[in-house]
């Protein structure tokens, strides 16, 4: 089985943009990710900043008879959460100027989880687009949205113009459609049909955790573990994971020293974990090691071992704890596991 790369951080990341960090909030997925005081982590390498489109980028090349159309909308068929995925907008009506619009039917997650950028020619960057007000917008869990843009265009039947877009869904799987619609400031609007895709994400497995874990301290480790596996047909460049605990009683905290935490590496067997204390808190967390390789391809599958043990010397007042994983990518939240355990002496 190939290996493929599971990079992982000290902290979890901020969003990427203010947008992002109010959508985190009327997510109803559980994240149980830890506080890290607002602290952006950096990751263990940098990812590679995306390109721009190229000049014959089109998502799945109209037929003949879509071809014929003044306005022709197309999107990948898989949207794989926190990656940009292609779209592209075809005009061919006749006119100078107008407005494009796109409106948004989710299943399974909210509109407020996408987000929608165009590139611009002019300065050579992608810009975000703004959500539009809609109705039902108010809603916590809104499954309709829109998003629109001014275009000044010589467009014509004879000479299509292309406007590369992109898209990502920052929540959980579902379906997305998209319906593109264009006005021309003349009281002329043409639509395209609507396109719909399946937003995905990798599969995550935890295993080896009890429902009512018990640690003892200074006894045995509690074996667990989690597996990642590439469902999408995209490759994920940015995966990380994360272990974090924290436990309270009779005034008293467990600190890193407290919990004993370790991965097991190919060649090397058992390896430690440092665990490093919160800024604001008294919880900690631990970085996963890396696995060898690159990108987690489609089809690959990363699987980690891990456990942990209670030291002997942990205060008697903490009876129990709290841990978790969490696995992300990039700045997006793909799965987290909560933890509990109980400590005796």
């Amino acid at each position: 089985m190939p290996a493929a790369a599971l990079l992982l951080l000290a902290g979890v990341p901020a969003a990427g943009t203010a947008r992002a960090q109010v959508q985190a909030r009327v997510r109803t997925e559980p994240r149980h990710l830890p506080d890290t005081c607002g602290a952006t982590a950096p990751q263990l390498r940098p990812v590679p900043a995306e390109a721009p489109p190229s000049a014959s980028r089109t998502v799945g090349a109209p037929s003949n008879e879509a071809a014929a159309r003044h306005l022709w909308y197309g999107q990948a068929d898989q949207l794989p959460i926190g990656l940009w995925s292609d779209a592209t907008v075809v005009l061919r009506a006749p006119a100078t100027h107008g407005t494009v619009r796109l409106d948004l039917t989710s299943h399974g997650f909210s509109t407020d989880s996408v987000e929608v950028q165009r590139w611009v020619h002019a300065s050579h960057r992608w810009v975000d687009l703004a959500m539009l007000t809609t109705a039902g917008s108010g809603d916590a869990f809104p499954t309709r949205g829109g998003f629109s843009f001014p275009v000044a265009t010589r467009a014509s039947l004879a000479h299509p113009e292309t406007v590369p877009l992109r898209l990502q869904d920052l929540d959980r799987p579902g379906r997305l459609g998209v319906t593109a619609s264009f006005a021309d400031g003349h009281g002329h609007t043409y639509r395209a049909p609507v396109v719909t895709s399946a937003v995905t994400r990798p599969h995550t497995a935890f295993t080896g955790w009890p429902a009512h874990a018990a640690l003892v301290r200074g006894g045995p480790a509690q074996p667990f573990g989690l597996t990642v596996r590439n469902t999408t047909d995209r490759a994920y460049p940015s995966l990380t994971a994360l272990f974090y605990a924290y436990g309270m009683g009779g005034g008293r905290a467990l600190t890193p020293r407290d919990l004993v935490l370790q991965q097991y590496l190919r060649g090397r067997g058992w390896v430690g974990l440092p665990l490093v204390a919160s800024a604001c808190d008294p919880g900690m967390s631990a970085a996963l090691r890396p696995a060898a390789g690159a990108a987690l391809a489609p089809g690959a599958e990363e699987t980690v071992q891990l456990r942990l043990a209670v030291a002997p010397g942990a205060p008697h007042a903490v009876g129990s704890g709290f841990g978790g994983l969490a696995v992300q990518g990039g700045d997006t939240a793909l799965a987290s596991e909560s933890l509990p355990f109980t400590v005796r002496s």
